[in-house]
């Protein structure tokens, strides 16, 4: 829940906001991420008066900014006193505002410029992407395995590592109230936040982000989720470790990857670091990040399907309610000791 304000804090908010452009992009963020290069382009003003006006609402505690690889995106805040009082401020505005109209319609036609844009980098990669898809079960399977293992939540923050398309985003979006998906891709990231754009008030994100050193506090996140991920990363386990770092105290990872394979091409032709993963390993990764395995499940192809078909695997694992990082991995080492895993 957003805190409370204090007196001086709210004055400040107020002035922040009360000024038609700042107003005008507050009500522009509040529909969706936009950078400063948007902000420009919709209201026809210079990048350093727009910068200028994201810096007050920002140190207003209105707005959030967040970098996407040299760009810097913003929207409102979810998540603070100042983003709920700019969502009040927001509802007294009239929607059919001549001005506030016209504002939109141009970020509208923004925005579909950029959807097709991402849609054409996505055409020319589709051709990779199906051939993959066409080595393992159905895609549908696969998505309905994911919902189910995941649980029905509602988590409060769901966080999707390597989001690609942004397709967990839209999978799950009846199970969070906030959504952040990572990449390093940016037209990727480009592409899911067009795909993302219709999920109600922004609850959905998508960022440029390391997967290695996530911009996230320890704890915030309820669910994390890494979907075909791993078998691109040299260093999984540093991943799966950053990943349960970002975890609550009984919160869930899922981990969905390849079974492993001899598909020697996906390695040279798809950057494939790693060809599939044995059960037992992911097993143990996760429990040198001090979480608890709780499921795994194979989902094999049939027959039909000819000698290249892959297994698709699905890792589930909760991290135990002690908060204490250093005690749970001392806690891990001693029960691989046990077990005498690798």
């Amino acid at each position: 829940m957003p805190g409370k304000f204090a007196s001086d804090d709210i004055v400040t908010a107020l002035k922040a906001a009360a000024e038609p452009t700042r107003l005008r992009i507050l009500m522009l963020l509040m529909a969706g991420e936009l950078s400063v290069k948007d902000l420009t382009v919709i209201l026809g003003q210079s990048q350093p008066r727009i910068s200028r006006h994201l810096k007050l609402l920002a140190e207003a505690g209105l707005v959030e900014r967040f970098r996407e690889g040299s760009w810097a995106y913003f929207h409102v805040s979810d998540r603070s006193a100042g983003g709920k009082l700019a969502m009040d401020i927001l509802s007294l505005v009239d929607p059919d505002d001549r001005g506030m109209a016209r504002d939109r319609e141009r970020a509208e036609a923004l925005k579909r410029e950029r959807e097709a844009s991402a849609q054409s980098y996505f055409q020319a990669h589709a051709a990779d992407w199906d051939r993959i898809r066409a080595l393992h079960v159905a895609e549908r399977d696969v998505e309905a395995a994911i919902a189910d293992a995941l649980g029905a939540g509602p988590f409060s923050l769901l966080v999707d590592l390597g989001t690609g398309t942004g397709r967990v985003l839209e999978l799950l979006s009846d199970r969070y109230d906030r959504g952040i998906g990572f990449d390093v891709n940016n037209a990727m990231l480009a592409y899911a936040r067009s795909k993302l754009s219709g999920i109600s008030l922004g609850r959905a994100q998508v960022r440029h982000g390391d997967l290695y050193a996530l911009n996230l506090a320890d704890g915030a996140a309820d669910a994390v989720v890494m979907h075909q991920v791993l078998h691109f990363l040299s260093d999984p386990l540093q991943a799966i470790r950053e990943a349960a770092r970002v975890l609550a105290p009984g919160g869930r990872l899922l981990i969905v990857d390849f079974a492993p394979h001899d598909l020697e091409f996906l390695r040279d032709e798809y950057a494939h670091d790693r060809l599939g993963f044995p059960a037992g390993q992911v097993a143990a990764w996760m429990r040198d990040a001090g979480l608890s395995p709780q499921k795994q499940l194979d989902l094999a192809p049939t027959a039909a399907a000819g000698p290249e078909a892959l297994t698709v695997s699905l890792w589930l694992a909760v991290r135990p309610p002690e908060t204490n990082t250093k005690t749970t991995e001392k806690t891990a080492r001693a029960a691989r000791a046990l077990e005498g895993a690798p």
